[in-house]
This record gives C-alpha cells, structure tokens and sequence, in this order.
C-alpha cells in the first residue's frame, strides 16, 4: 500500500518531487494554478471533509477555503464570522456534524472553535447560525459524539463542557489543572477521552463516576483519537511518540522517538488503519503500529488530520499554510494466483502470476472497496459494485448503490457475497449481480461493521450485536429471515466471529473469539459452545474444507477437524498441529488460509507464508463426506499418523460407521472406546445404537429423545440410572408410569454400595407406596429385551 500525496500551497504553486521512499516511489502530481482570490499566508489550523467528499479548510489568515476531493481549489467561503473590524478571533478547530446512522446525509452544519472562549455554529454557506460562550480563554478541541446529537468542548481553562446540538449547554463535565488540548468520544458516547498534561484520562458521562487516569507519555499529550469500530485508543506527544492503547490503558504499541513533537493523529472511518503528522513528516500505520508508508512533504508542522468518510483519502493541515492530500493507493489482494493492486482512486491492475496474463480495469466513479475470494473480485465505487468473475475481465455484473450509500464492508463465501452500506444496510447478492436477500437488523450501524464482525456462508448469515455485544444475529442467506430463534447468545462479550465456508457433513459451525480472547466453537443449529482455546491473537477458516488455524498463546496450531469437541472431547488433542510462533512476533494477524498454505503478518507488517500443512486432513474429511469409509482407513494406514486416526474416529462415530471406528480408536490406543463400541454394535436397535453414539458425544438429552421418539423408555431410563441420574430416572418411571420398581430397586443398591441412607423425599415416598421385587424386576427387564428384539425382527 503506498501513499501519493498531492500538496497545494495557497501563497505559492508548488511541485514536489519524492524525498524519502518507504515500500514504494512516492507519486505527487503537479498542484493546478490557484486563483488569485485564494491567498493564505499563514498557518492553517483545522480542516474537515463534508458528506459529499468536499474539503473546508481555515487558517491563521481567518479565511475559510473550500476543496474538491482531488485538491482542487473551489474557491473561497464568504463569512461574516471574521470580517467585523473588532474581531480579533483564530479558529483553533473545526468538526463537521457526522451523518447520522442509516442516513445518506446530514445537515451541512460544522462546529467551529475560537480564541475568544466561544464557539460557533455555521452553515457550509460560511453563515454563523450560533454564537456561544464557553469558556475563558481559547477553545482548544471540540468534538460532535458519535450520533450527532451532543457537543463537547474543552479549553485552555481546562474545563470540559457538553452542549445539545442547538449549542445549549447540558453539563460542567470535569475540570483539570491543565489546558485540554484535544479530546474525543468512546464508540458508545458513554465516555470522553482528553488529554491532561502527560496523563489520558477517560471520564464517564454518568454523575459522580471516577475518572480513569494513567501516564501516557514523557512530554505534553497534544492530540487523542478514539475508534468507532476498534475501540482503540491514540495519543500523541511532544516526547515524539506515538501510542495505541486499549480501553484500560494497556499499551499496545509505541513508536520510537521522532526528531520533531508528535502534532496530529487521527483513525481512519474502519479502524484499520491511522495517520500521524509532525514537522514535514506524514506516516500511514496499521492499527498494530506498524507503518505503511512515510512522507515528508514541506508542509511545516501538520497541526490537524481528517480523512474522508470511505477512509480512501485524507487532509492535512500544514504549517507552512499548505493542505496536503493523501490518497491511500497501491493496496494489494491475493486469492490464488490472482494478485490485485487499487493503482490509485479510478484504477486497478489484476495480475495471474502463473498464466503471466494482466489486465487493468478502469471506473468512473473513485473506488472505496474491494475484497477478492473465491473467484470473484467485488469493487465498490462511490455509486456502483462492480461483480467480476476470473474467467471474464471485460463484462462484469453491475449492482447500483442505492441513494449513494457509502459502502462501509465486502464480504464473500463461495456462493454469494455481501454488501453493508450506510443507506440500505446488508444486502446479499449472488455473483450474477441479483439480489438474493435484505436481511433487516435493527438500529444496525453500517460503518461498523467489519469482516471480523459479520460472516456469510451459503445457508447462513452471522452479524454481531453492536447494542449487546454477546448476542450474534442469525440469518437464512437465501430468505432473509431469522434462523430458528434469530440469535446466539455467548456468555462474554464478543469480538471476533466466523462461520465455516465450506459445505461438509458436519453442517454449520460459529467460531467466536471473545474479549478474554477466548475462542469457542458452535453449532448454528443448536448454541452449544465448547472451548478451543486461550490467549487467541488472530484465526481463520479454510476457504476450501473444514480445517481452522489460529495463532495461540505464542503458537501456531490447525485444527485438522474442529467438529471433534461435539464428538470426543477425549481425543480431541490428537486432532491438532501446533508448532512454536514466537518467529512471528506479538499481535500476529492471519491474513489468509488457501489449502495448504496459511499467510501471516507479523507484528512488524512482514508477510509470512506457513506451507508445510498437510493436506491429508482435507482429504480424509472429503473422504468421510463421500462415506468412503474403507478409503479413509487405508489412508491412514499408509500415513500412520495419530492425528490423522483421531480423526477418522471422530468421523466416524459421527457417521455412525462402528467398524471404522473400531478400527480408528484401536489405532490410537483407546481400549474402552473400542470396547464401548463393540457393546454398541452389538444393541440390536438402530435408535438404540444411535442413543449410545449420542452419549459417547455426551449428549444424554439428545440419547433420551431418541430413545422415547422410538417407545423405548426401558432403555431411556436405563441409561439414566447408568448415569446415576436418578432424579431423572424416576421422572421417566413416574411419566410413562413403568419400572419405578426398578429404579427404586437400583438406588437402594447404590446406596448400600456407597453406604449411605436415603434423603431424597420423593424416593423416601415412592420406597413407601411401591413394592421393590427383584425376581418382577428381572422378569420385566426380560421381557422388554425380548419385546426389543421382536420389534427388530418385524422390521
């Protein structure tokens, strides 16, 4: 990904060459000649983007200039605001009102601070709707919430104040002993995080709540930013350093020292990514810290960053009285041996590394997305999605952007991909461009949603709850509507999901990973969620079978066949591959999982490829679907691998197939599961033998109604006195009122043989009322064996 600035200067015409090469030539194109009306001769303080891609910008000089999203002057903004003879007033800030969830658009309204304590609001005509006092002394930051329903300021008396969106105030928040130099909203709008001399202190909203404070730098902290979508946190300083954080002040990076303070930091709209500006320097870095780019365009101190709302393109404001566009460019795909590269706002080149073939795809509109899988490369522009197949470059389908919705997240599986956009929301479409459903969520924000936060597969549609954050949202991709109850709940907050893309035989499956970092495994059909593991920095599914692969706890581990944990948790060890990752570093992401070869970025941006997974699990899976069973032990033989055997016996116990798994669990050293299987094959029932496999799996619940779905309640209250679950037992016994002889007859044993009395009231009562004859007993236990074996006979 590369960075091509283009740098207008409002006192002079300006050209840059490239000075300092990072990952790439750096591109900067020849700024237009401005108009004479358009002289800036001093510093330019703020700037913000409109919800049309228009650029405000406003300096020392106490002019408001407006740009077009490629950095080209439009001309002045007429304002009264700072023509009175008397005015002796600087903007310190500006922020332009947010669009509003699940609208297109919002009231071309921005906030402006000055260095007389007040704040105004005005039109983007330049008109001053309102002129409010707030504090003594300069402005220095304002920020709208989230909603843009509530306004906070801060200034140099260090006081931090909230007013409605008609400038009234609401609440005195807090006041510090230093001058509050930036501040920013929680994704919530619950908290504000503010800079207080070298401490970040986060307050809540709520009444006598305690402040959180902690030591965020060596020097002064000059600017903060708080993503809507990570939650994570950036701070600035003098020391020259820059920081990611979490919510409870834990350090997750920090930069080297720069020559120069640390002036602006801003997260772009999605959180993947974030700007740094200092003293001729922009840096571009990941949301780990790591950089993709560095620039170092004569801009003076950058005082001030915004980026544009499809985070393609950003602003800064210089120093030396110039505004610095940067457009993100030269951001790279792979699926396969197709490569694909975004060569700037209207361009992409598509390269097939084996064939050698290229082609280069153009667009009117700017592109803002794209997202390349499973043989199809998704482009979203600013008003059309662009559906190409890898066999044909030339037509792709076109699907319109409704109301110019701003499309926020791509995400694709084999038969269909999806479209979250801030107008119309999700929206699934197959790849022939037709629409297939439109699930509704509500109060769903779209710029929100990422691909870690929303999952599709062919059947099933997975989105988390933003509101409740331990509740996932279920959807039946082809219809729309909720599946079964419409959602899982977990029993921590969420924050990473996933679903298996491909089609198998153990139906859909839901990986979770937490905000412990735990992972857990479910079935969509039925929330039951096991857990795989701790300490998950990163996972991802297979894009071609059922293997899943995550980095945990320092290690790299595949497992070659999750489903396991609902089969046999015993042998479920076996089942995985894990080697040591600290070759990775901390904070490693999975990029990729393609058959057999698995794509990481280390911490420090580097990609690393992990080839030497083996592709038998795959082909042992393909052989269980096919219910190759005879196949599948021979392959194992060959390899003669415990994990592969393992696997084969979960498989097959979940196939149902005894002889293979007989065979499996002999091969794995596993004496009483080879036993308990030779007693199940031996049941002359296929309910009964279905019950047995249940419980195997743990699943008694499942074993009882497959047993009483079949009139065979002996044997379901049988299996519960096994189980030394008398309670239930006797329930049974009492229901169907058989055999509460025996389980009486049953417990009164058990009892003597741990030599203890009976305190349970209800068998306390039944013992009274009903006669316990063991000779009856065993001559009705008889007689409903034989009942059995006569009812499979008749079959």
């Amino acid at each position: 990904m590369k960075l091509k600035l283009n740098q207008q200067a409002t006192n002079k015409r300006l050209y840059m060459e490239p000075s300092v090469q990072l990952l790439h030539p750096v591109q900067v194109s020849n700024p237009p000649t401005l108009d004479n009306a358009i002289v800036d001769t001093d510093i330019v303080t703020c700037l913000g983007w409109t919800s049309n891609n228009e650029l405000f910008s406003i300096g020392d000089d106490r002019k408001i200039f407006r740009w077009s999203g490629d950095g080209d002057p439009l001309g002045p903004v007429p304002t009264l605001l700072f023509d009175s003879p008397k005015s002796d007033v600087d903007a310190t800030e500006m922020h332009w009102v947010p669009v509003a969830p699940g609208k297109g658009q919002t009231a071309e309204v921005f906030a402006l601070g000055g260095t007389d304590g007040k704040f105004y609001l005005c039109s983007k005509a330049g008109r001053v709707e309102k002129e409010v006092e707030a504090h003594k002394g300069a402005v220095l930051c304002l920020r709208w919430n989230n909603e843009a329903s509530a306004l906070v300021t801060a200034g140099e008396d260090g006081n931090v104040k909230i007013w409605s969106r008609s400038g009234m105030l609401r609440s005195s928040l807090i006041q510090t002993g230093y001058p509050i130099y930036s501040i920013a909203w929680s994704p919530d709008n619950d908290q504000l995080l503010l800079t207080n001399g070298r401490n970040l202190l986060i307050k809540s909203l709520q009444p006598g709540s305690k402040p959180q404070q902690w030591k965020g730098h060596e020097g002064v902290i000059l600017k903060v930013d708080w993503n809507l979508v990570s939650g994570l946190i950036l701070s600035a300083g003098e020391d020259g350093r820059y920081k990611v954080w979490d919510t409870f002040g834990r350090q997750l990076y920090s930069s080297s020292a720069h020559d120069h303070p640390i002036t602006s930091i801003a997260w772009n709209p999605s959180g993947d990514m974030f700007a740094v500006g200092s003293y001729d320097m922009l840096r571009v870095c990941d949301r780990l810290g790591w950089s993709y780019a560095m620039e170092k365009p004569t801009s003076g101190s950058i005082f001030n960053i915004a980026w544009t709302p499809d985070g393609m393109q950003l602003a800064c404001a210089g120093g030396s009285g110039a505004v610095v566009f940067g457009h993100i460019i030269n951001r790279r795909y792979e699926w396969k041996n197709y490569e694909v590269t975004i060569l700037d706002d209207h361009r992409i080149h598509v390269h097939d590394v084996v064939q050698g073939a290229t082609e280069n795809l153009d667009f009117r509109d700017r592109v803002v997305k794209a997202s390349l899988g499973f043989s199809h490369l998704i482009v979203a522009t600013s008003s059309q999605c662009h559906v190409y197949n890898d066999r044909n470059w030339n037509t792709p389908a076109i699907v319109d952007v409704v109301n110019n919705g701003r499309v926020t997240c791509i995400q694709q599986c084999p038969e269909y991909f999806v479209l979250v956009d801030t107008i119309t929301g999700i929206q699934v479409f197959s790849y022939e461009g037709r629409l297939i459903s439109q699930p509704r969520l509500t109060g769903l924000r779209a710029e929100c949603v990422t691909v870690h936060t929303i999952s599709v597969s062919s059947d099933v549609l997975a989105v988390k709850d933003r509101a409740d954050e331990k509740t996932i949202f279920l959807f039946e991709t082809h219809s729309g509507r909720p599946l079964g109850t419409g959602t899982v709940k977990h029993h921590a907050e969420v924050a990473e999901i996933a679903l298996n893309p491909s089609a198998s035989t153990v139906g859909r499956q839901l990986v979770v990973v937490d905000k412990n970092r735990d992972m857990f495994i479910s079935t969509v059909v039925r929330s039951d969620f096991k857990k795989l593991g701790t300490m998950v920095e990163t996972f991802g599914w297979n894009a071609d079978t059922d293997l899943l692969v995550a980095m945990m706890d320092h290690k790299f581990v595949v497992w070659y066949y999750p489903n396991v944990v609902f089969v046999d948790e015993d042998v479920a060890p076996l089942t995985k591959f894990e080697k040591d990752g600290s070759a990775f570093g901390k904070d490693a992401q999975i990029v990729n999982f393609q058959g057999t070869q698995c794509t990481v970025r280390r911490a420090d941006g580097a990609l690393v490829t992990v080839s030497n997974i083996t592709p038998l699990p795959a082909l042992l899976q393909e052989h269980a679907r096919k219910k190759q069973w005879e196949e599948a032990i021979r392959l194992c033989r060959y390899v003669d691998m415990k994990e592969l055997w393992a696997c084969l016996a979960a498989m097959a116990v979940f196939g149902q197939d005894l002889n293979t798994a007989e065979v499996a669990y002999a091969a794995i050293d596993e004496i009483s599961k080879v036993r308990y299987i030779v007693y199940i094959r031996d049941i002359p029932s296929a309910e009964g033998r279905a019950a047995e496999l249940a419980l195997l799996r743990r699943r008694p619940t499942e074993a009882e109604n497959i047993l009483l779905a079949a009139n065979m309640t002996y044997r379901a209250i049988k299996m519960w006195i096994g189980l030394f679950n008398w309670e239930r037992a006797l329930e049974l016994a009492i229901k169907y009122k058989t055999h509460v002889d025996t389980v009486l007859y049953y417990r009164e044993k058990y009892l003597k043989a741990v030599g203890r009395r009976e305190t349970n009231r209800k068998f306390v009562q039944y013992a009274q009322n009903v006669e316990v004859d063991w000779e009856k007993i065993k001559a009705k236990m008889a007689m409903e064996e034989e009942t059995e074996r006569k009812t499979i006979t008749a079959k």
